[in-house]
C-alpha cells in the first residue's frame, strides 16, 4: 500500500501534566507539514470537547480527561514516530486522529495497530484506510473519498464541465481523491485532456501547468493540500494565464489561499468537503460550544472525541481494549445522545442502559471496515470568504 514519506517533518508530543484521576487519549495532528492552519483549529475543536467533558461531569467517577496531541506534519514516518510516542511514553488509551491519511497508514500500520490501540480519525478520507487489516481498531467520522471523488465529478458535470485537466500531489490523501475523481468523470461522459502528479513543495509547476493546459480543458481539477502546492499551483496558473478556473477537494479550503491568491481571482474556483448540516440541531448546539465551527473538520473533531470518551466512559476503566465499546456508544439501537449531552450520556450508562451517539456531523453509525457516510459540501468564495452550500 502507497505511503506518503516526505521527509524530515518535526514532530512533537505536548501533553498536560498528568496526575492519579487522569485518563489520557491521543490526538494526532498535523501542526506542522501542508494544513498547519487547518490543522491548529481541528485541535482546539478537540481540546473545546475535552473541557466540556470535563465540565460536565469528568469521566467515571470524576476522573479529568487529559488529550495529549502529537504532531505528524501530515506524514507517515512523522506520524509513525508520534504515534509511538503517545503509545510507549503517554500511555494513552485511544488515538483521537490522525487527521491526514497518510499519516493514518502509516501509523497504525507500523504502530497502533500492533498495539491494539483504537484510532477514530475526525478528517483521514482515503479509500485505502478501509481495506486495513486492523484488526477492528481503525474508525473515522469521516466519509471515504470513495464518494468524495465521485461528488466532485458530479459537480464538475453539473457546472458544464466535459473536459479537464488534473494535477495531484503525490501522497495518499490527493492520489486517492484523484484517483476515485478522474475514473467517475469518464464514466459520466467528461474527458481528462492532461493528467500529472506533481511532488509537493516545488517554487515553480509552470511546466507542468503549461503541458496541461493544451488540449482544451474548461477548468483544472487540483487535488493537493494549499500550502504544500495548491496555493502555488493556483497563482501560477492565473499569472501565466494557463487557467482561470479551478475544482478539487477539501486541502483547499482555507483562509491563506483567498489571502495569497485574493478574492477577486477566485470567482471561479469551487471545492467540496466532508461537512455538517449547519440547518440540524446538533450543528447549532455545537456552534454555541465552539466558535468556528464552519472551519473544515472541526465538527468531526468534537465527534471523534466524543465517541472515544464515551468508549471509555462504557468500558469503565482505561483500557485499550475499546473496538466493541466504540460500536456500542455509536451505533444502534440506545438512547440518542448528542454532542452536548456528555452528562445524560454518562447517566444513562452508569444506569446500564445503552446509548447511541448522534454526532454534529452525522449519526456515525460505523460499518464492519470503521467507516461512515456522510454529507458534502460546494465551496465558493464570497466576501472575501468560503461560503458552503450543502449538497444533495
Amino acid at each position: 500500500m502507497k505511503r506518503s514519506l516526505a521527509a524530515a517533518a518535526i514532530v512533537s508530543v505536548v501533553a498536560s501534566p498528568a496526575y492519579a484521576g487522569d485518563v489520557k487519549i491521543g490526538a494526532m495532528n498535523a501542526l506542522t507539514g501542508p494544513i498547519p492552519d487547518l490543522a491548529a483549529v481541528i485541535l482546539e475543536a478537540e481540546q473545546a470537547a475535552v473541557a466540556h467533558i470535563n465540565a460536565n461531569g469528568g469521566m467515571w467517577g470524576g476522573d479529568t480527561l487529559v488529550l495529549a496531541s502529537g504532531d505528524s506534519g501530515c506524514d507517515a514516518k512523522a506520524g509513525v514516530d508520534a504515534a509511538t510516542k503517545l503509545v510507549n511514553v503517554e500511555q494513552v488509551s485511544i488515538i483521537v486522529g490522525p487527521i491526514c491519511s497518510g499519516a493514518t497508514i502509516g501509523a497504525t500500520q507500523a504502530v497502533t495497530i500492533p498495539a491494539g490501540v483504537v484510532n477514530i480519525s475526525p478528517s483521514a478520507t482515503s479509500p485505502a484506510i478501509t481495506g486495513l487489516e486492523d484488526n477492528d481498531s481503525v474508525f473515522r467520522v469521516c466519509p471515504s473519498d470513495a464518494y468524495q471523488g465521485v461528488t466532485i465529478a458530479k459537480l464538475a458535470r453539473s457546472m458544464g464541465y466535459s473536459k479537464l485537466a488534473a494535477t495531484y500531489a503525490n501522497d495518499d490523501y490527493n492520489a486517492g481523491l484523484h484517483d476515485v475523481f478522474v475514473k467517475a468523470f469518464k464514466e459520466l461522459g467528461g474527458t481528462i485532456t492532461g493528467d500529472q502528479m506533481h511532488e509537493a513543495n516545488k517554487a515553480s509547476y509552470r511546466a507542468e501547468l503549461a503541458t496541461l493546459s493544451n488540449g482544451g480543458p474548461e477548468a483544472l481539477a487540483i487535488f493537493a493540500y494549499y500550502n504544500g502546492s495548491g496555493i502555488t499551483i493556483m497563482r501560477q496558473s492565473l499569472e501565466n494565464g494557463f487557467f482561470g478556473k479551478f475544482i478539487g477537494g477539501d486541502g483547499m479550503i482555507a483562509q491563506e489561499v483567498i489571502d495569497e491568491i485574493g478574492a477577486d481571482n477566485l470567482g471561479d474556483a469551487v471545492f467540496t468537503k466532508g461537512t455538517a448540516d449547519q440547518s440540524s440541531s446538533h450543528f447549532k448546539t455545537f456552534a454555541g460550544l465552539f466558535d468556528r465551527p464552519s472551519d473544515p473538520y472541526t465538527a468531526q473533531a468534537w465527534d471523534a472525541v466524543m465517541v472515544a470518551a464515551l468508549a471509555l466512559e462504557h468500558a469503565g476503566s482505561a483500557t485499550r481494549d475499546l473496538s466493541a465499546h466504540v460500536r456500542a456508544v455509536a451505533n444502534a439501537p440506545g438512547a440518542e445522545v448528542g454532542p452536548a449531552d456528555w452528562a445524560k450520556a454518562k447517566a444513562l450508562l452508569a444506569a446500564g442502559k445503552d446509548i447511541n451517539y448522534q454526532g454534529i456531523a452525522g449519526v456515525h453509525e460505523f460499518d464492519e471496515n470503521g467507516d461512515v457516510g456522510g454529507v458534502y459540501g460546494k465551496n465558493v468564495v464570497s466576501g472575501g470568504k468560503w461560503v458552503e452550500t450543502l449538497m444533495d
